[in-house]
């Protein structure tokens, strides 16, 4: 996919962004978000992915530089956060950060009754978005009752209520077992293949290289490298110089194109799995 051809619903131009205590949070910082891809954003914690992400939604402002939707400067009064934060969904790291309702529903509905939607509209709403997450049946639990993972979808439910255009998510790995990762990547692609852009951060690069459709790289708080995928097997030196590891399957691949085992069609597996299966075809033919 070549991302320059299409749209940027999304922009940082070269915002710069310090804290009271003076340690920086971004470094004329520069980024485009395609409309309707996926993006990982990889860093060193304090590499300023998070801080990125809050002036996505205008929670935090620019010191200098801009940052742009759907081609617009943000508009930074209370009517242009509010229209910016229905279309902008922000998942924090932490679903304990963002649920603080008694129940379920309740947590979900918050968002779409402060677009001041009819009931209706509303309940609506929340069925969809729980159905997407795959929480109906836990829809008059107490919030306080749920595992981590659990509330980690509901907060996702919560930011799908509102109908958002982009759906922003911080480290929505972390603290999952390996199931429910598997069923948060299902929820994620599925909202993709609906047309949603979503921006993940995460450190995990074997993740970011199997599902996203590129990855950006921070380092000090300054937007320091972006690869479409396809790219990334060419860029493995470079991966390695920040610190930030290789794919696994990627350097397998480089492995088996060297030594001249396999070199035909290996290279466009983005995980161990589906190069396993490219690999066990082409042995059964020999």
């Amino acid at each position: 996919m070549n991302q320059q051809l299409i749209e940027p619903v999304l922009e940082l131009q070269d915002v710069s962004f310090r804290y009271p205590d003076g340690s920086v949070g971004l470094d004329r910082c520069s980024i485009s978000i395609p409309r309707g891809t996926r993006v990982a954003l990889l860093g060193a914690n304090g590499a300023g992915k998070t801080t990125l992400f809050l002036h996505l939604n205008g929670i935090l402002r620019p010191q200098s530089g801009t940052v742009l939707f759907g081609g617009v400067p943000l508009d930074y009064s209370r009517h242009g956060l509010h229209t910016l934060r229905s279309r902008i969904g922000l998942v924090f790291q932490n679903p304990d950060s963002q649920l603080f309702s008694a129940s379920v529903r309740e947590d979900v509905s918050f968002g779409p009754l402060n677009l001041g939607l009819d009931n209706e509209t509303v309940r609506s709403r929340v069925e969809e978005a729980l159905h997407a997450v795959g929480m109906t049946a836990y829809a008059d639990k107490p919030v306080h009752n749920l595992s981590y993972g659990q509330k980690k979808r509901v907060c996702i439910a919560g930011v799908l209520a509102m109908r958002p255009k982009v759906l922003i998510l911080d480290e929505p790995m972390a603290g999952l077992d390996v199931a429910m990762q598997v069923e948060l990547t299902h929820i994620l692609d599925q909202l993709h293949t609906e047309g949603m852009t979503i921006v993940i951060a995460t450190h995990d690069m074997d993740f970011a290289y199997q599902w996203a459709d590129s990855i950006t790289v921070m380092v000090n708080g300054g937007c320091a490298a972006n690869w479409d995928v396809e790219s990334i097997p060419e860029a493995l030196t470079e991966l390695a110089a920040y610190g930030l590891g290789m794919p696994k399957v990627a350097e397998l691949q480089r492995v088996l194109a060297i030594g001249r085992i396999w070199d035909d069609d290996i290279s466009s597996a983005r995980s161990h799995q589906a190069l396993i299966k490219k690999l066990t075809v082409a042995t059964a033919s020999i």
